[in-house]
């Protein structure tokens, strides 16, 4: 009993030891703050892979697809047994979208991936990405009449009201193209009847050689025509640089793409009534986050639900081409993932198939395992079957990302080795702080030891010295990580508004809070790491301590 009470007393009364636990304390509550907002990013960057990312991929090398993938799937299933909870095929293509933008042609790389309606939402979270709230409940690639984002205010009018509304602006604005161009006609034709009867009334004098007179407005009069009062006017009227951008239409008299049966194909397209195949972008194809004037951040869209893209993709084949085919967006996905939002667009599989002329060929079954199946074995297995040399190659959604897990575990682990070396340095505080308490206790283990004490009870003086040292070190520290992880967007809000800067740019990082996520072994890890420091360096004081002998320790008092 008596060793905790000299240990509780040299705990209290040894400000030195004081600047020991403080060091203590800082290591361990930044290792907890550390490996909280870590977890959480890596728990939210895998959510958001997964989600659109399913179980087990097996795809093809052959631009042809897989012809007799409905073999593969029933092998699949064998295969996969009672791990299988849902099953897809896909169909995607390197290709690029070109966005018509006030006159100006936008583009962009995307990956066009052509998916299946009905079992598509079985193996990805892709639907809760989705703006309309209808299309998160069930996808659709016909346009919606409206209600996009709805918990967006600055998003722009979209679907049918926005594409009706455009299509009558792109209307009127033909018709005056038309007017312009018959206004033209009229004003080229007057000139040349003009002219000829003043050439007539010159040759009628014998005048040949003379130049033309200017005609007169009687002249004109005879031809129901008014006269140009200046001769700027003879000019062909032109639309300024506003009108030619308004002018420029992307529908045209095109075919609908939707059209399937031979008396649609010859039927001219209406913008106002029909839409193309529908596509379904990336936000980041279609818009791009800064700020404004003021330095609100905001976004602004190119391009918007109910407007007409082109898409330029490979045809399938031995000899691909290139196909050029309009498709209409028909909503925006997001998944706050930049390397997805800004090159995923997803079609419908058949209209892609159709477009590429695959048949029914396939790129990709995509499975769905059930929770808690071990998706190493499941792809083991599938690559039993499915080798190499049948052009095929099955993955996991970890293995298709393996390269950005392991740097963000690298990193990981990078930042803990360099954290702990924290409380290394304050082992090494507790150390040399030891040390000077034994040598200043010479006098006090003298007389232990004359009265009878161990050498074993003295080193458990400072050995249990250490424990409550490492121990309260370590305690505060986590309490103040966890109470710090709790607040920690409060208390990012204070230090932007402190410095004025802030701590997550919102035009980078799309997501409005910091994530995290606390595990109660990382904590008692950090904590019983700590005080296992401490320990370890109280063990050289406390055999200095035992080794020493009473008369020694005497000789000079």
């Amino acid at each position: 009993m008596y060793r905790w009470l000299l240990c509780w007393r040299y705990l209290r009364t040894r400000y030195i030891a004081l600047a020991s636990v403080v060091s203590v304390m800082l290591g361990v509550a930044t290792l907890i703050i550390v490996n909280s907002v870590m977890d959480g990013f890596t728990t939210e960057m895998q959510e958001r892979m997964h989600g659109i990312l399913s179980d087990v991929v097996i795809e093809t090398h052959s631009a042809n697809g897989m012809p007799n993938h409905p073999v593969f799937e029933e092998k699949i299933r064998k295969i996969a047994g009672d791990d299988l909870v849902g099953l897809t095929t896909v169909v995607h293509v390197p290709a690029m979208v070109a966005i018509d933008h006030r006159g100006e042609n936008i583009t962009r790389q995307i990956n066009l991936i052509g998916i299946d309606m009905d079992s598509y939402a079985d193996v990805s979270d892709f639907s809760k990405y989705l703006l309309h709230p209808e299309n998160r409940e069930q996808i659709s690639f016909a346009l919606r009449e409206s209600g996009y984002a709805p918990d967006r205010e600055q998003f722009p009018e979209s679907g049918w009201v926005h594409r009706r509304r455009m299509a009558q602006f792109k209307k009127r604005m033909r018709e005056m193209q038309r007017q312009l161009e018959l206004e033209q006609e009229r004003n080229t034709r007057l000139r040349e009847e003009i002219d000829q009867a003043a050439q007539a009334a010159v040759s009628g004098h014998g005048l040949v050689s003379a130049p033309a007179a200017e005609p007169s407005e009687e002249l004109a009069a005879d031809h129901g025509l008014a006269f140009p009062e200046t001769p700027e006017q003879f000019a062909s009227p032109v639309a300024s640089e506003s009108t030619t951008d308004a002018l420029a239409d992307t529908d045209g008299p095109s075919v609908n793409a939707l059209a399937t049966r031979p008396e649609d194909v010859a039927r001219v397209f209406d913008a106002e009534q029909e839409q193309h195949a529908g596509i379904v972008l990336g936000i980041s194809i279609g818009s791009t986050r800064y700020r404004n004037e003021v330095g609100d951040v905001t976004d602004y869209y190119y391009v918007q639900p109910g407007d007409d893209v082109q898409v330029t993709f490979p045809s399938a084949g031995s000899m691909p081409t290139a196909l050029n085919e309009y498709f209409t967006v028909v909503d925006f996905y997001e998944s706050k993932m930049s390397e997805y939002d800004a090159t995923f667009a997803f079609v419908d599989i058949g209209v892609l198939q159709q477009f590429r002329g695959m048949q029914d060929a396939v790129s990709s079954i995509q499975l769905k395992l059930r929770e808690g199946a071990d998706l190493n074995a499941v792809r083991d297995r599938l690559r039993a079957e499915f080798p190499p040399e049948m052009m095929l190659q099955v993955n996991t959604w970890r293995d298709l990302q393996g390269a950005l897990l392991a740097a963000v575990q690298m990193e990981t682990t990078i930042l803990n080795i360099l954290l702990f070396l924290i409380i290394a340095v304050a082992g090494f505080g507790i150390l040399a702080t030891f040390f000077m308490i034994v040598v200043e206790k010479t006098k006090d283990i003298g007389i232990l030891k004359s009265l009878g004490a161990s050498g074993a009870g003295v080193a458990s003086i400072f050995l249990g010295y250490g424990v409550l040292l490492g121990a309260f070190g370590a305690g505060v520290g986590a309490v103040a990580g966890l109470v710090f992880v709790a607040n920690i967007n409060s208390i990012a809000g204070a230090l932007e508004a402190v410095t004025g800067q802030e701590v997550f740019d919102p035009t980078v990082y799309y997501f409005e809070t910091i994530p995290t996520i606390v595990h109660p072994a990382m904590v008692v890890w950090v904590t019983l790491g700590a005080i296992m420091i401490a320990v370890m360096a109280s063990v050289l004081p406390s055999i200095r301590a035992a080794r020493m002998h009473p008369v020694e320790a005497l000789r000079y008092e």
